[in-house]
């Protein structure tokens, strides 16, 4: 199905003919009157919805701007049979996407609700960036300048949508973590939860009823059933931080799960399906990990389908301030000071230094 589309009509006729057109491609409910909407506002919002302005018990005008406090990112289309000019501008103040007269043509009102779809998925995906790029910065201004950062989200801009693995590279503390976190907030499932593990602290003996879940009895100290990240992760994305880190043969298990998407508890003897998109990070070379033998080959293949590297703070300067800034202002307003900046001196200072540990030193230093 395209989408979920909601008719408010009292014309019985009109509601089982739009039904009749739109059921094949779209989830098609209706309301009689303004007050069978109203308490559909308790309920998921529609894509799109078709508005007769002249319902028994309301005005299809009044009703507008209630639909888009209830269900900002809805699009309304305007239906009516007595359409005139100040009716059409009122109605597109008030919030609606497209305003079509009675009778109207079928054809050109499955096109409008198509682009009306198109339009509320634009909207949505720019306001997950913008949220994304907020929880980056804490605020409403990114934290970057940099040509090679720009780079780098625009990037995951084109990637986040898809399920393949993702493999975040980059020296301690130049945020591999948050990038993280942008994918998957840029993601069709950022609904479900990012669940996050460095590999490089857990126990060797562990990681792997970690990850994958134990069987009661299993081990030592195994007293009861465990749930492993895999599992916890359903739905949503699974971030293996300083994945070379990870004992050998338990990247042979790891890689295992990725083929057939399928994870055996340890102890167990049944494989339960998977579905969590796996993002991986590390702070070495992956070439020199791999003639190290401290990552299998076949592995990160298999987990590096995208590569995304962030480079050290030292090569894009101009990140520092507005990082600075955005750390400043966080922290700041933690302690109830009022601080609004950094002195020419201390600009200076920050801005020839060489940060070896990166944004998270910087961030220490703030």
């Amino acid at each position: 199905m395209k989408g979920k589309i909601l008719i408010v009509d009292d014309e019985p006729e009109l509601r089982m003919l739009l039904k009749s057109i739109l059921e094949t491609d779209f989830t098609v409910s209706d309301a009689d009157c303004g007050a069978t909407l109203l308490k559909k506002f308790s309920e998921d919002a529609p894509d799109v919805i078709l508005l007769d302005l002249k319902l028994p018990d309301a005005n299809g005008l009044d009703l507008l701007p209630q639909i888009k406090k209830n269900w900002p990112d809805t699009e309304v289309i305007v239906l009516t049979g007595e359409a005139t000019f100040e009716a059409a501008v009122q109605a597109t103040k008030r919030g609606a996407y497209h305003f079509i007269n009675k009778p109207f043509d079928t054809q050109a009102l499955q096109v409008t609700i198509d682009r009306a779809i198109e339009n509320r998925q634009q909207k949505e995906e720019n306001n997950s960036l913008r949220r994304a790029l907020s929880t980056m910065s804490g605020g409403s201004t990114p934290i970057f300048q940099s040509a090679a950062l720009q780079a780098v989200v625009r990037t995951i801009e084109r990637v986040a949508p898809s399920d393949v693995p993702i493999l975040i590279t980059g020296e301690s503390g130049t945020g591999k973590e948050v990038i993280a976190d942008l994918i998957h907030s840029l993601s069709p499932r950022a609904k479900n939860k990012i669940v996050k593990v460095n590999c490089a602290a857990l126990p060797r003996e562990l990681i792997e009823s970690e990850l994958f879940g134990s069987m009661k009895g299993a081990f030592t100290g195994a007293t009861s059933d465990r749930e492993g990240l895999f599992r916890q992760a359903e739905g949503g994305t699974l971030f293996l931080d300083e994945i070379g880190e990870m004992p050998i043969d338990t990247q042979s298990k790891l890689l295992r799960v990725l083929q057939d998407q399928k994870v055996r508890p340890v102890g167990g003897k049944t494989d339960y399906q998977t579905n969590c998109r796996l993002l991986a990070a590390t702070n070495r070379k992956p070439e020199d990990a791999i003639k190290d033998g401290k990552l299998r080959e076949d592995l990160f293949y298999r987990i590096s389908a995208i590569s995304v590297h962030i480079p050290p703070l030292r090569e894009r300067r101009d990140d520092i301030m507005p990082l600075a800034n955005a750390f400043l202002k966080r922290f700041a307003a933690q302690a109830n000071r009022v601080l609004t900046g950094f002195t020419p001196q201390a600009v200076e200072r920050l801005t020839s230094f060489e940060w070896p540990g990166n944004v998270r030193q910087l961030q220490n230093e703030i």
